[in-house]
């Protein structure tokens, strides 16, 4: 039997942090071109370095109460457009929810729970599909239209998140079909057509809730852009020591996102994390940066 003392233990992990070389362990990730799920497919059973995320981080965000009184808004869109008192009351629970908490649900969207589904399957049959198929869209050249990789910001953050994420440019100027994934191709595009409608009427009541004119925000082009990323979050070995998503805002002026049915996603409200929890057929809104810096 070997005895090894404290001051052992401490010097030998004085010297592997002395021959860790982050840059060397990020390339070789990125060279395989298959991301986080590549990990997971090879039976990785520890996390590697480069995911450990600051313990304060992961402290502040799964340690906390998750009772509270707080539950984001869920706001029903049925009728918003045939009953003058029912789109006044829905404009300020707009108002309401994006003012106090920058987030809200909308259920009676419009978009069928068919496309709702077939949309997190395509994201599904893309990531675990073969391998190579994959990797001829696997780039960091962000001009591309169609860009697959984990973590956009690899080399710069300084601990990398537990997920793969592939961004697809939709709008203004739309692809071609061949320009798509063919195992996502017909749901991404009527996918994004549908969301394209939801987005002006949203600008709608967010013109009226700021007590501005309904087409103000259409007017100023703010739906003419879309761009959908789709994520997946592997099973992780070891989730103690990293998350799917560090806490960040959304650069852009609405954000629409559609969860599976695992959940995962908080939000901040008055220092508090506040558990969203998925509901069938919702579609949860995000104010972006850009809004808020717009009006």
């Amino acid at each position: 039997m070997v005895v090894t003392s404290v001051e052992d233990q401490a010097e030998a992990a004085a010297r592997a942090d002395q021959n860790y070389n982050r840059t060397i362990e990020l390339k070789a990730f990125d060279d395989t071109k298959a991301g986080v799920k590549g990990l997971v497919d090879a039976g990785v059973a520890k996390v590697p370095r480069m995911f450990f995320t600051p313990p304060e981080d992961i402290s502040d965000k799964t340690t906390k109460p998750r009772e509270t009184q707080f539950s984001i808004p869920i706001i029903d869109l049925d009728g918003v457009n045939g009953d003058q008192v029912r789109h006044t009351e829905t404009v300020s629970q707009v108002r309401d929810a994006a003012e106090v908490w920058g987030f809200f649900q909308v259920v009676n969207h419009g978009i069928p729970i068919r496309v709702l589904e077939e949309m997190k399957d395509g994201v599904r049959r893309f990531y675990e599909q073969d391998t190579e198929e994959k990797k001829q869209w696997y780039t960091r050249d962000s001009s591309q239209r169609v860009v697959y990789n984990s973590n956009f910001d690899l080399y710069g953050a300084v601990a990398a998140n537990w997920r793969d994420t592939t961004y697809c440019s939709i709008a203004p100027n739309p692809p071609k079909p061949e320009e798509l994934p063919a195992a996502c191709r017909d749901i991404l595009l009527e996918y994004s057509g549908q969301l394209m409608k939801l987005g002006r009427a949203l600008f709608e009541l967010l013109s009226e809730a700021l007590g501005l004119d309904p087409n103000h925000l259409n007017n100023m082009d703010c739906a003419e852009g879309l761009a959908i990323l789709y994520h997946y979050y592997p099973a992780c070995p070891e989730p103690e020591l990293t998350l799917g998503a560090t806490k960040h805002s959304d650069s852009d002026f609405l954000t629409v996102l559609l969860q599976d049915h695992i959940g995962g996603l908080q939000v901040l409200h008055q220092n508090q994390w506040i558990d969203v929890p998925p509901t069938p057929g919702a579609l949860v809104v995000n104010v972006g940066d850009l809004m808020q810096a717009s009006v």
